[in-house]
C-alpha cells in the first residue's frame, strides 16, 4: 500500500493520511520545501529532519543541467550525492519550461528548449524525463505536463491539455517498463487552465490512467485569489478518495488552510524560504519584514508563541542588524523560523482535523493570521 486515509473530517473535505515510501513515512498533510537542486537554500538537511520532514521537492529540468544525469548517476542518484537521507518528490520540470516561453517549443513528440544557462539545445520526451527521475532517484516522480497562464483562448487550454494527457500516458508506460528496479511513484497532473469542462476532462483522462497519486497543476499561476480558490474547490471536488492528491505551488498559510479544507495531502512553494532570504517572516500576526526600522531596538523574538532555534536564542534587533550588515547569517537563521512555523502549522492542521476541529482551528487562525486584512 501506498497511501492509507486515517482520519477524516466531518464539516470539510480535510483529512489526515500517510505515505509509505522507502525512506520514511509521511504523515499528512505536508508542506514540501522547496530545493530545487538537491538542497533547501540556507537550511541542512539535518535541521529538516529535526523538525520531522523527511519529504522535500527537487527539479528535474534543472537538475538534468546541473549537475546533470551523468554526476547523478555516478553518484547513484540524488539522495547519495547531497546526503539527504529523508524522501524526494522530483517536479518534471513543465512549469520551468513553461516560464521559458521564449527559449522553447513545444510539439507533440516533447519539449524542445534552450538553457537558460548557456543557450544549448535540448529536446525531453515524456519518457525522458520519467527516466531522468529515476536517475535522481525519486521516491514520487510528476509526468511532463504543459502548464499555461491565465488569460488564454479556449482552444489553446484545449491544445495544451491533449498534449498533457498523451505524455500522461506515455509517461505511465514508461514508468511501469521500469517497475522492476525502480520503485518510485509516479503521479499525473491535471490541467485544463481556468475553464471548468477542460478540467474535468483533464481529470477524467487522469483518472484513467490510474497513476498512484494525482497533482492539480496549472493553479497559483498569476489568476485572481477568488478564480484559485474557485478552481480549486471545483478540481479537487472530482478527485477520488483513496489516491493523494498534491496542490502545485501552493505555500503560504491561508492558501494551505485552503487547500487543506478541499482534501489535498501535499503541497510545495518556494514562498516561506524566499521571503526569509529577503528579510520577512511569519508570525501568528501576519508577515514581519524585519529591516524595517521599527525593529532596531526590540528585544522580542520573531514571535513569542514560537519555538524554533530563532525564536528561543535571537530578538528582531538582532535579526534585523543581521539583515543591515548582509551577514549571511540572517537568511539561515529566518528561513529556519519561516519552515519551523509552517510546519507547526501543519502539525497543527494535523491535530486538529484527528480531533475534529479543524473548521474552528482555520477559522481561529485565519483571524489572528489577516487580523482586518
Amino acid at each position: 500500500m501506498f497511501f492509507s486515509v486515517l482520519k477524516e473530517d466531518t464539516t470539510t473535505r480535510a483529512r489526515t493520511g500517510v505515505l509509505f515510501l522507502k525512506n520514511g513515512n509521511v504523515l499528512t498533510p505536508a508542506f514540501m520545501p522547496v530545493g530545487t537542486y538537491g538542497t533547501v537554500k540556507a537550511i541542512s538537511g539535518d535541521a529538516l529532519l529535526q523538525m520531522e520532514i523527511n519529504l522535500v521537492l527537487s527539479n528535474t529540468y534543472h537538475l538534468y543541467l546541473r549537475p546533470g544525469l551523468d554526476t547523478l548517476e555516478k553518484f547513484g542518484g540524488l539522495r547519495s550525492f547531497t546526503g539527504w537521507k529523508g524522501n524526494i518528490l522530483t517536479d518534471s520540470g513543465g512549469y520551468q519550461i513553461f516560464s521559458l516561453s521564449s527559449l522553447r517549443k513545444i510539439e507533440k513528440e516533447g519539449v524542445v528548449f534552450r538553457s537558460h544557462i548557456d543557450g544549448s539545445l535540448h529536446t525531453l520526451s515524456p519518457e525522458d524525463v520519467v527516466k531522468a527521475q529515476k536517475i535522481i532517484g525519486s521516491d514520487i516522480l510528476m509526468t511532463l505536463d504543459v502548464c499555461t497562464p491565465p488569460g488564454i483562448s479556449y482552444r489553446e487550454a484545449a491544445e495544451a491539455l491533449e498534449i498533457t494527457s498523451l505524455w500522461a500516458k506515455r509517461s505511465k508506460y514508461c514508468w511501469l517498463s521500469l517497475q522492476e528496479d525502480f520503485k518510485g511513484q509516479l503521479f499525473g497532473i491535471v490541467q485544463g487552465n481556468f475553464f471548468k469542462d477542460l478540467r474535468k476532462r483533464s481529470v477524467e483522462e487522469i483518472l484513467e490512467l490510474d497513476f498512484p497519486g494525482i497533482a492539480i497543476g496549472g493553479l497559483s499561476v498569476g489568476e485572481e485569489q477568488e478564480v484559485f480558490y474557485d478552481y480549486l474547490n471545483y478540481t479537487s471536488s472530482l478527485l477520488p478518495g483513496n489516491k493523494p492528491r498534491y496542490l502545485m505551488g501552493v505555500g503560504t498559510p491561508e492558501y494551505i488552510l485552503s487547500a487543506v479544507e478541499n482534501g489535498i495531502d501535499l503541497f510545495d512553494c518556494v514562498f516561506p524560504t524566499r521571503v526569509a532570504r529577503n528579510g520577512t517572516v511569519f508570525t501568528s500576526t501576519g508577515l514581519l519584514p524585519l529591516k524595517r526600522e521599527y525593529n532596531k531596538h526590540d528585544m522580542e523574538p520573531i514571535d513569542k508563541e514560537c519555538n524554533c532555534r530563532t525564536c528561543r536564542n535571537h530578538s528582531r534587533a538582532f535579526l534585523r542588524h543581521l539583515f543591515k550588515t548582509k551577514e549571511i547569517m540572517g537568511p539561515v537563521l529566518a528561513t529556519e523560523h519561516n519552515i519551523f512555523f509552517i510546519q507547526n502549522l501543519i502539525k497543527n492542521i494535523r491535530k486538529n482535523i484527528n480531533l475534529g476541529n479543524f473548521r474552528q482551528f482555520k477559522e481561529h487562525f485565519l483571524q489572528e493570521y489577516l487580523g482586518d486584512k
